[in-house]
């Protein structure tokens, strides 16, 4: 299978290197055409207004939209931000996708980073991992057809809608990879 992973900014290689670990075929995506080559879309954590502002400038936004319509994607920390509906302190709107809204920064500055356990929902199975936390968006608000599939202490922190994933934190940043083989072969 060929996961893309939105290669605009943030720690695009390391999701590439995990989706590759777990025996997929993983591609840097920075335009339409090598989105389309994709069965799923990573979109890295980073920072929101630089990844939403450069889908803007590279005019990948309705490729985005259309893709969202029939395939998967998981977002991980401003990843998050960009598939959700919150639209503040943005420069453009970000995708909208996935019907949250979110609190950019919740937990701090970058001196806030912190690591510690969280829970999820995989394959109908509750797990810990580690969960990376760097500056990383609180979500505030849930629409009905979105689930909590992962909370940190008792705060959500991943999501699911249909075939969007998204999680408030860096998975990538782990040497745990489950949370990627569940969006490659759950979702």
């Amino acid at each position: 299978m060929t996961i893309g992973v939105l290669a605009l900014q943030g720690d695009y290689f390391k999701h590439a290197q995990a989706v590759q670990r777990l025996g997929h075929d993983a591609i840097y995506v920075k335009d339409s055409a090598t989105l389309a080559a994709c069965q799923k879309l990573i979109i890295p954590g980073g920072e929101s207004t630089t990844i939403i502002r450069l889908i803007e400038e590279l005019e990948l936004r309705n490729a985005l939209l259309d893709f969202a319509k029939q395939h998967s994607i998981m977002g991980t920390c401003a990843g998050l931000i960009v598939l959700a509906n919150t639209k503040e302190g943005l420069p453009f709107p970000p995708l909208g996708v996935l019907d949250v809204e979110v609190e950019r920064n919740a937990y701090g500055r970058q001196i806030n980073s912190f690591v510690d356990s969280v829970r999820l929902n995989l394959f109908d199975k509750m797990v810990e991992m580690e969960g990376v936390f760097i500056r990383a968006p609180k979500i505030r608000k849930m629409g009905k057809s979105v689930k909590a599939i992962g909370y940190h202490k008792e705060v959500v922190v991943a999501v699911r809608q249909k075939q969007i994933l998204a999680v408030s934190f860096h998975p990538e940043l782990t040497e745990d990879f489950r949370l990627h083989q569940y969006f490659i072969e759950a979702i």
